[in-house]
């Protein structure tokens, strides 16, 4: 997505473009705030290098201004080729959807690949958004993991500014998601003692203009800034103020349950993210998160956008359809690694296909497959979709709830319920590749081509490639239900296109 087509956030930076800086890579541009802050650093004239784990032409598409390179931090012989020509480095990457079990040793050792090929290939700075924790006391895995990272890249020859925050809220953002979605479904709150730790959130407008004020400002080289918005607030009072945005009354008791992991696994089954982000992002809550080296204000002191502000503004983005980034860009695992049905070196196990002759041309027909998912639903038995997302909630899968980030628009790589968009041809094919829980592999394709006498054929095609004997009695199990599901689907959309 070109500059053009988002509202720029740095507009009122106190701090200049530097004509100085060559290149500047983004490590992380496909998560949530690297696909932010590359279209910032283009409008305000940068060279910008993007650093992703696979090839896409949605990159291209994209950000067609920028250079894409293919590396991986964790495959130390592939940095080489991004930091070639370096100037500054964006360092943000994290590997918190390996789990508890390995994502700290993960972390650790993606830093120290990036550290060291940084230093052999000379780039003068690195820039790294951590998370907030006072290291005098126990932290958390997942805040621990956070400051290690930040001393690993700061224990190298190249300077590294070093910014640490705490909740980010902002549209698309996996905190707001939880909060959104809580307080819209539960007329109850049961607040355990946790829930009243303080924490100092901030808004994701205010961590981009950070991001992009100290690249600007050469004299915050080599220093640790925390970085949080104006309101020092604990996690239930988060949620208060939420309650008010929405003018929805809720209660709120103390409860006499203190798990963190019961709570993260019943919000994973109540808001789109899934709960092992949850639990990850939730086991921190027992520390204090606020700014105790606030320095950067005197760099850097524009407007701080409040809690109920960016809250607001988060649920406008929403409204607007212009939700540029989300959480579920990269999620799950390794999903820019996943192997596209392209890729496929033998043959599928499974094939079914239905099609319809319509009337409709093939803008229009695309038009209507492009609206399926999310809060629209797939136009038929959507009691059948949300009870296999349900299902997958319950083993911890992403489920339907993650919905889609646009309602009216899809891009390579966007999620769509329990799919992602694996190819788009527009007026002509739509892949999605599933997600969900399941022995094997499997895609959905809405294929759209012309026939003679002025018709046109909507064909819904479903791939499945089995793994092992619990694939196949998969497979034969849901036979059944295709054609009620996918033939009654097609009919649908070519009825409402």
């Amino acid at each position: 997505m070109s500059p053009d087509n988002i509202d720029l956030l740095c507009k009122d930076l106190s701090t200049s473009p530097r004509a100085d800086v060559g290149i500047v890579l983004v490590a992380g541009a496909t998560g949530y705030i690297g696909g932010r802050l590359v279209s910032e650093l283009l409008a305000r004239g940068y060279r910008v290098r993007v650093m992703v784990r696979a090839a896409s032409p949605e990159h291209r598409d994209r950000w067609p201004e920028a250079e894409v390179v293919v590396a991986d931090a964790l495959d130390a012989d592939s940095l080489g080729a991004a930091l070639e020509g370096v100037h500054t480095a964006y360092y943000l990457i994290h590997s918190l959807l390996y789990g508890l079990d390995k994502f700290e040793n993960v972390d650790i050792r993606a830093a120290t690949n990036f550290r060291k090929a940084a230093e052999e290939k000379k780039v003068q700075r690195i820039i790294y958004l951590g998370g907030l924790g006072d290291t005098r006391t126990e932290l958390s895995s997942h805040l621990g993991s956070r400051i290690r990272v930040a001393q690993e890249l700061m224990a190298g020859a190249v300077p590294a500014t070093i910014l640490r925050a705490a909740i980010i809220i902002g549209s698309g953002s996996a905190s707001y998601e939880m909060i959104y979605h809580l307080v819209r479904k539960l007329p109850v709150f049961l607040i355990p003692r946790w829930a009243r730790t303080k924490c100092q959130p901030i808004s994701v407008r205010d961590v981009i203009k950070y991001l992009v004020g100290t690249l600007e400002l050469p004299e915050t080289a080599g220093k640790t800034f925390d970085i949080g918005g104006p309101d020092i607030l604990t996690y239930a009072d988060i949620l208060k103020v939420f309650s008010k945005v929405l003018g929805k009354r809720k209660l709120f008791l103390p409860s006499p349950i203190e798990s963190v992991r019961f709570y993260s696994y019943l919000t994973g089954l109540l808001t789109p993210v899934p709960a092992p982000i949850n639990w990850c992002l939730m086991e921190g809550v027992k520390n204090d998160v606020i700014c105790q080296h606030a320095e950067i204000r005197e760099y850097l002191a524009f407007p701080l956008v409040s809690c109920e502000v960016a809250l607001l503004r988060a649920i406008s983005r929403e409204e607007q359809d212009k939700v540029h980034t989300r959480w579920s860009d990269s999620y799950p695992l390794d999903c820019e690694l996943a192997i596209k049905l392209r890729e496929l070196s033998e043959e599928l196990d499974f094939t079914c296909s239905y099609s319809i002759l319509s009337n409709k041309d093939a803008a229009a027909l695309f038009r209507s497959v492009g609206r399926i998912g999310g809060k629209e639903g797939w136009f038929n038995s959507n009691f059948l979709w949300r009870l296999r997302g349900l299902l997958d909630r319950l083993l911890l899968g992403v489920g339907t709830s993650r919905g889609r980030r646009s309602a009216s628009t899809l891009r390579v790589n966007d999620v769509l319920d329990f799919w992602r968009v694996e190819e788009i041809e527009y007026n002509r094919k739509l892949l999605l590749r599933a997600e969900m829980k399941l022995p094997g592999r499997a895609w959905l394709e809405f294929r759209i081509d012309p026939e003679q006498e002025r018709k046109t054929r909507l064909t819904v095609n479903a791939y499945y490639q089995a793994r092992g004997l619990w694939g196949r009695i998969y497979w034969y199990i849901l036979v059944p239900f295709h054609h009620f599901i996918f033939d009654d689907l097609i009919k649908q959309i070519e009825k409402r296109s």
